[in-house]
């Protein structure tokens, strides 16, 4: 008997067993290959699932087991490789298996809706439209439609992704209303040539270059940590032309959205290639056409965020991961998976090269480095001769500040700007002030959600919470004892703002927060603007560290350098180096001279003053090196299990319940349950679990335990939980 073995999109940790469709001859049930979907019911309700294997072996009395409904596709829409890869992941971080593979389809897939033909279609303007152009009849009444079909009559077409990103909808129906354009159905091409030359290489360069190139047509993880501005990207360019001589894809990670505009600019002014974007700003229709241009081979350069790791490329023949020792690399709710090690297992099963580039390597790269695992290839110098900027510490104790700014940092902002050059100025916390306090009887504005402070948002009047989302009108008294008398403490990048646009009147101003910047268009207009080189000050927040290149910058001021230096969690120092430097990093790219001054209370704490002295390379030994002592990651390992409740007892009964029964013993250590550094966060308690071990191994066995226990027993009111491996927060 035949029997198809099937992945369910569904939080169950198993594979499902099924018989194939009633009247299904066996030759054709032996044809079925893995990855197609089916549907199969599943309790009361039919669901879509993906074939893995068919099979003449089940551990189910045969008797009970069910015939799927429907076979969805005739052949598969993910190849062998991707489904390996995801059976991989499933099992690296305990997670159902049919929500991992599920991670490799797009929405509409995910729904068992029918593949359509790929075809796309595209804006052209009519015979009646280029009469109207050449007349100027549209101009007077309507500029923006103006603008449009000037724009389409020049381009000769434009199709759906500069609709979704740079247009008005409105504009272009106004104009089919009046029959000035069309829409025209096109078939997708592949292209893949060069536009222009490969640009010159330094020495430093061109070794590197030729180091990857040896290595290109079978698996290898190349780290090229260079410091900023030393033309990693450039590197990467050159590699995908290499890549796609071979007529083969290559996938480009990123690790924010915001950095998608400047990225697509400099890969399409290269080449003449079909560019797919893949990440969670696209429509779910936008992603479904992108994921097909992928899977059948019309895309040649894959450029995308965490969830790109898993594009179903027909043809891959390259990784890269840029900025690979970002956070935002990892996802922090649902599947918890590090996209970047998924890339590395993944160019391991595809046998493709893979490339790893960073100013600030992880400490789990750098291990891997050490290990000999991974090829290190080092650019210690800046493209066309411009020198790293100068670090300086400010010693703000007792000093007077002004929307955190000191008198020193103002002069050296004034004397920046009347040479007519740019200021980035940092601070890692959004909103107006990050406490509202009464002055009478020291009550404070905190969420009634999570155990935190509700951060002031001056120009909504609101009261808001980071966390959670939670928000409330600005009171002008105090709840509990009436006094009007309320203070604001800590500085958000709105009060700096304020300060700054007093202070330089007529200057440009640029607020670059998640509040000010909400889209990728947004950040799009703002880099038009800031590459145009006029003088003015950029306020951020971490945004403004990741990759961006500011060629007018040549001031950076770090307000608040001690909220780096005092965390919670042991990876506080790697990421306090790692930041700084990146964010360092934006000043001087094209210029001799350029400074960085960072504020601070504690100019003479050891650790601030090798951020000025040592550069990262050397403090990423030292604080290896100090991580080995004690067995921390990436020198040991970590897998967190986590239980959010509506009441606090049930998430810590249900940890104790499962740390009682596994009786975890050798050399893997239980730690807890406790409380999370934030034990309340959107109405729900959490609580956790820690596995601490030097063995891998040992640690994965301790978890394979603990998520099976967890699995049989009952949930209390509505109970969440989670394991997460390898956690980059542990809060």
């Amino acid at each position: 008997m035949q029997i198809l073995r099937l992945a369910v999109i569904s939080p169950m940790r198993s594979f499902f067993d099924y018989l194939p469709p009633v009247r299904m001859a066996e030759k054709a049930v032996e044809n079925l290959q893995p990855g197609i979907r089916i549907r199969a019911p599943f309790g009361n309700r039919s669901v879509v699932c993906i074939l893995l294997e068919v099979t003449l072996s089940t551990n189910i009395d045969k008797s009970r087991l069910k015939n799927v409904l429907e076979i969805l596709d005739e052949t598969p829409l993910i190849r062998r490789e991707l489904l390996e890869l995801c059976n991989w992941a499933a099992s690296y971080y305990h997670h159902p298996p049919g929500e991992v593979i599920a991670a490799a389809f797009s929405s509409k897939q995910r729904r068992g809706l029918p593949v359509s033909e790929l075809v796309d279609y595209v804006w052209t303007v009519t015979s009646l439209g280029e009469e109207t152009i050449k007349q100027g009849k549209i101009a007077m009444r309507a500029p923006k439609q103006a603008s449009l079909l000037n724009l389409i009559s020049k381009s000769g077409f434009l199709g759906r992704e500069y609709i979704s990103n740079h247009a008005s909808h409105s504009s272009f129906y106004a104009l089919k209303k009046k029959k000035l354009i069309t829409l025209e159905k096109v078939f997708p091409k592949v292209l893949s040539r060069s536009k222009k030359q490969d640009v010159a290489l330094n020495h430093g360069q061109k070794q590197v270059l030729s180091s990857i190139k040896n290595n290109i047509d079978s698996f290898k993880c190349h780290v090229i940590e260079g410091v900023t501005g030393s033309g990693k990207t450039e590197i990467y360019l050159q590699l995908i032309h290499l890549t796609l001589k071979q007529q083969k894809q290559v996938l480009l990670l990123i690790p924010e959205i915001n950095l998608t505009p400047q990225t697509v600019l400099r890969v399409s002014e290269r080449f003449d290639a079909r560019i797919t974007e893949l990440h969670s700003g696209l429509t779910d229709s936008d992603r479904d056409y992108s994921w097909r241009l992928v899977s059948e081979g019309y895309s040649d350069i894959i450029i995308g965020t965490r969830s790109a790791c898993f594009a179903p490329c027909s043809r891959l023949g390259m990784i890269i991961v840029d900025e690979e020792h970002d956070s935002s690399y990892k996802q922090q709710d649902g599947f918890r998976y590090s996209a970047r090690d998924i890339a590395v297992k993944r160019a391991q099963i595809e046998n493709c090269p893979i490339v790893l580039g960073s100013a600030t390597p992880s400490l789990e790269t750098l291990l891997n480095v050490r290990s000999d695992r991974y090829l290190h290839h080092e650019l210690t110098e800046r493209v066309g001769g411009a020198s790293l900027p100068n670090l300086t510490t400010i010693d703000i104790r007792e000093k007077a500040l002004s929307g955190g700014l000191s008198s020193t940092l103002l002069r050296a902002i004034k004397n920046t700007i009347d040479k007519g050059e740019q200021v980035l100025l940092f601070l890692n916390r959004r909103g107006y002030a990050t406490q509202l306090q009464c002055h009478r009887c020291g009550w404070i504005a905190e969420c009634e959600d999570c155990d935190v402070r509700m951060t002031l948002h001056k120009k909504t009047k609101e009261l808001r919470c980071h966390h959670c989302g939670k928000s409330a009108r600005l009171i002008l008294s105090c709840p509990n004892c009436g006094s009007k008398n309320l203070l604001l403490e800590g500085i958000g990048t709105q009060q700096t703002e304020e300060k700054i646009r007093e202070a330089f009147k007529g200057t440009i101003i640029h607020r670059v927060d998640s509040d000010n910047i909400p889209n990728k268009a947004a950040m799009e207009k703002l880099m038009e603007s800031v590459t145009q080189r006029r003088p003015c000050i950029l306020i951020g927040t971490q945004m403004l560290a990741k990759g961006h290149h500011f060629p007018g910058v040549t001031l950076v001021g770090v307000l608040d350098a001690d909220s780096l230096l005092f965390g919670l969690d042991f990876r506080g120092e790697e990421r306090m180096a790692q930041l700084i430097t990146q964010v360092s990093g934006r000043a001087g790219r094209e210029s001799n001279k350029s400074h960085v001054l960072l504020q601070t209370h504690h100019p003479n704490h050891p650790f601030m003053q090798a951020i000025v002295d040592q550069s990262y390379s050397t403090l990423s030994k030292y604080i290896l090196d100090d991580r080995g002592t004690r067995d921390l990651p990436p020198l040991g390992y970590l897998i967190l299990m986590r239980a959010d409740s509506k009441y606090q007892a049930d998430g810590e009964h249900f940890l104790k319940s499962i740390a009682e029964r596994a009786n975890i013993t050798g050399d893997v250590k239980l730690i807890g349950p406790l409380p999370s550094a934030m034990p309340r966060r959107a109405g729900k308690y959490r609580n956790q679990l820690l596995l601490h071990s030097k063995n891998r191994t040992s640690i994965h066995k301790a978890a394979t335990k603990l998520v099976s226990i967890g699995d049989k027993i009952t949930k209390r009111n509505k109970m969440n939980w989670f394991i997460d491996v390898d956690p980059v927060e542990i809060c």
